[in-house]
This record gives structure tokens, C-alpha cells and sequence, in this order.
């Protein structure tokens, strides 16, 4: 009698060790992922019908969405310039962004409830989001980007605190159910979210990383003399420049974007050493973040010649998001550290404060003496190189264009940089599609977006 006893006792602990662990993971590990889902947001969106759903508010108080009723429509202001961010919520539909991802907040559910197949919610009410994100920096970026396809991320460097999120075509979650037949057969795919989700090769750009992998094998690239006759013969692959540059050092050869130089480099750091460094960098890894987050790649692989002189120019089979352009360049205007980047800032559910985000560090991207080196040939840049065009009055400004083949057409235009260059308070990268020269199409973008983002941050 007492051995059966004991065995039905361990057979109940084992039983409910698994159920705890299986909650666990649903919970906690897998949390993100079901609440991010489109399928599951039909299922959230009915949870309003018993409880008041929480407002998102922008940084300075601005409403973003409201709800004034139990069960009623959701209301947007300004919807236009926040569907990349929030989303959309429909009965029908489902949800997405923000509305998906913090749907048990907003509704009054906590996700357990979800677990176990609760159907009522806690509260009246859900939860406020007070966001990261400037109403006036968004309403601008997207206006920047308006009649083009791209994207624009605006962060700062020091906490991860994302200020603008921009993706464009988009779509206005007001009028996202009336409008669905023609935004979901659109080929523009304004529902894809270009900031976060778009994945292009991130040209000329990816020379930062380059230099930083060879800084960080061998200080003394930055003393050395190089000569780039124009182009470069390897097996399988010849890189071009668009002129003869002839004999210049790493700082001219990063502020004029010499492909020869880099491709040299790339070849002496090898595929391995640039690898490892992207991995530093996010590559290859997921992003923690309240939106999904494609997963930029730079291949794990033993590529010839050709193939890794490519990736140190940011072409061949490199592929990155802007979010990962814009924490890679953070880091390096972080001394090196990668914040983790995040919207949403507090949590409240009316006068009383649930949560409150705290800057965390994600990762080491490299060394603070090679990110110091290379913010001052960022700056480099901005003075007598291709990224003029981001130059403000009064601010040094560190950054790097981009002019990314594309074999879809015409090349995708890049920048990214950070402002002030001495005391980094502002981060921006900018992908225009088939937009040409970053120089001339995204620089000029970035430089507006810095002068805004500069009065906002402190």
C-alpha cells in the first residue's frame, strides 16, 4: 500500500513538472512568437467585447489608438504614419504589430490566461503603451519616405529607446478592413514592414564592418598606404570602382568608398574573420524586439576569392535589415556596445505604472578603440567623402553611404550614421529601393531625420 502510495506521489509530481514545464514555455519562450501571430490576433481582437482595450501614446503623450467603448472600433490618429508600428487590429482581420504583440496587455489578459483557456479578463480595462517613438520624428519619416519603397530607423545609441520606425508603402490601420482587397493584392506589400522585416544587401555599408574586422586583427591598416587601380581580377568575380582612386590611406579609402581597398582587406581578414565579426554584430542571430524581426545572414560558409571579396563590399549573398544596420552602427557609436532596441517604454494601467522598460545591454560588437577609430572615419566621410549630404550645421556628423547592386533593377541607396559625432545622442540608417546612389538619395534623407531627431533627445 505505502510503495503504491509513493508511486502514484511521483507520478503526480513528474505530471505536474511537465504541465509546469509546458506552461513555461508557452508563457515565457514562446510567448512572442503566438502573440505575434495574425492567427492568433482573430482570437485577441474578440477579448475587447469584455474589457475596455488600453491606448498606445507616443513619447510626448500624443494618442496613437484609443478605443472610447467596450467592444467598440478602434481609433487611430494619424494612422498613416503608424502602420508599420502599431499594426492594425480587426474583428475579422486579426492583428498585427504592436496590437498583436502586446494584445493580452491592451485587452486586461495576461497571456496565461490564454494558456489555459480563460476567456474572461482581469480588469475593465487593459493596459496603456506609452512609446519610445516621437509622433513628430514618425509623421516626418514617413513623409521623407513617401512615393518611394524603404525604410528609416531612428535610435539612440545610448539606452536602445527606438524614435522612429518608418516603412514605406504602408498602410493606415483605420481603414485597413474597408481597404483590405486592395492593399493585401498589392505588389508593393505595403503590410511588409521594410524597417524590421525587409532583408537587402547592405552595400557599401558593410565596409564598416569590414574595417572593424581588420582593425580589430591588426591596428596598423590604419597607417598603411593602398593603391586601387580601378579594379580588382579574382577568380570568378572582378570588383570595380567607379573610378581609379591610386594611393590613399583607410580614412580616404572609407570616406570615398573604395571598393578595391576593402576587397583587399575582406581577403586578408578572410571569410572566417568577416563572419565572426558579423555574428558580433547580430548577424545570423534574432533580434529581441516588440515587432518581429527578420534575420539578417551573413553565410556560414568557405566561400572563393570572388564570393568573399563581395561580402566585403556588402554585395554577394549578405543580407541585412535596416534595424540591424542601425544597432550595428549604434554599437559603434556606443563605444562598441549594442543596446537592446525596444518601443514600447511603460506600461500603465491608469495612474499606476505596471512596467517600466530599463536599457539593456544586448551584445559586444568590438573592441571601444576600434569603435572610436572608426567613428572618426565616419567623420571622415561626412567631410570630404560620399555622405556630405547628411552634413548639418553646427554638428559633426559620423556616417557611411551605401549603393547596393540589386539584380531587380537599379540599386538600393543607403546611409546610416549617428550625430553628434563626439557625444552620439542620434542613430539613423535609411534604405530607399531601387533608389540609386546613397549619396545623393538616402544622405540627404538622413540629414533631415538627424535634425529633427536632435531636438527631441537630450
Amino acid at each position: 500500500m505505502k510503495n503504491n502510495a509513493r508511486y502514484l506521489f511521483r507520478a503526480f509530481v513528474v505530471g505536474f513538472s511537465v504541465v509546469g514545464l509546458m506552461l513555461t514555455n508557452l508563457t515565457v519562450f514562446q510567448r512572442d512568437n503566438l502573440m505575434s501571430s495574425p492567427l492568433n490576433g482573430r482570437r485577441l481582437a474578440g477579448w475587447d467585447n469584455q474589457s475596455l482595450r488600453g491606448g498606445i501614446y507616443a513619447r510626448g503623450g500624443e494618442i496613437v489608438a484609443e478605443t472610447k467603448v467596450i467592444g467598440g472600433p478602434r481609433r487611430y490618429r494619424n494612422g498613416w504614419a503608424w502602420g508599420p508600428i502599431v499594426g492594425y487590429l480587426d474583428r475579422k482581420l486579426g492583428a498585427t504589430g504592436l496590437e498583436a504583440s502586446y494584445a493580452a496587455e491592451l485587452s486586461g489578459r495576461p497571456f496565461l490566461w490564454s494558456a489555459l483557456g480563460l476567456n474572461f479578463p482581469i480588469t475593465g480595462r487593459g493596459e496603456d503603451l506609452v512609446l519610445t517613438v516621437d509622433a513628430g520624428l514618425q509623421e516626418k519619416a514617413m513623409r521623407l519616405l513617401a512615393g518611394k519603397a524603404g525604410a528609416a530607423v531612428v535610435l539612440d545609441p545610448r539606452t536602445g529607446a527606438v524614435l522612429a520606425l518608418a516603412s514605406q508603402p504602408s498602410f493606415d490601420p483605420a481603414t485597413v478592413s474597408r481597404d483590405w482587397t486592395e492593399i493585401s493584392r498589392d505588389e508593393a506589400a505595403p503590410l511588409l514592414n521594410r524597417a524590421t522585416q525587409g532583408l537587402y544587401p547592405p552595400g557599401s555599408t558593410l565596409k564598416l564592418l569590414t574595417a572593424a574586422a581588420a582593425l580589430s586583427r591588426n591596428p596598423d591598416v590604419l597607417t598603411r598606404r593602398y593603391f586601387c587601380p580601378g579594379e580588382l581580377k579574382l577568380p570568378g568575380y572582378t570588383v570595380h570602382c567607379p573610378r581609379t582612386h591610386g594611393e590613399l590611406d583607410l580614412a580616404r579609402a572609407l570616406a570615398v568608398s573604395c571598393n578595391v581597398t576593402f576587397a583587399r582587406l575582406g581577403l586578408e581578414v578572410g571569410n572566417g574573420g568577416l563572419l565572426a565579426q558579423a555574428e558580433q554584430a547580430g548577424f545570423n542571430a534574432g533580434v529581441p524586439f516588440d515587432l518581429p524581426v527578420a534575420v539578417s545572414s551573413f553565410p556560414r560558409d568557405n566561400p572563393g576569392e570572388g564570393e568573399t571579396a563581395q561580402r566585403s563590399i556588402g554585395q554577394g549573398k549578405v543580407l541585412a535589415t535596416p534595424l540591424e544596420m542601425a544597432l550595428f552602427v549604434a554599437g559603434i557609436a556606443n563605444g562598441g556596445i549594442i543596446m537592446r532596441p525596444y518601443l514600447v517604454q511603460e506600461r500603465r494601467l491608469g495612474a499606476w505604472t505596471v512596467a517600466k522598460t530599463q536599457p539593456e545591454r544586448l551584445r559586444v560588437a568590438m573592441a571601444p578603440e576600434v569603435a572610436t577609430t572608426l567613428a572618426d572615419l565616419m567623420m571622415k566621410v561626412t567631410e570630404y567623402g560620399t555622405g556630405q549630404a547628411a552634413a548639418l550645421s553646427g554638428v559633426k556628423v559620423a556616417g557611411k553611404t551605401g549603393t547596393a547592386e540589386n539584380p531587380h533593377g537599379k540599386p538600393h541607396a543607403w546611409y546610416v550614421g549617428f550625430a553628434p559625432a563626439g557625444a552620439p545622442r542620434v542613430v539613423v540608417a535609411v534604405v530607399v529601393e531601387n533608389g540609386g546612389s546613397g549619396g545623393t538619395v538616402a544622405a540627404p534623407i538622413a540629414r533631415e531625420l538627424f535634425e529633427t531627431a536632435l531636438k527631441v533627445v537630450r
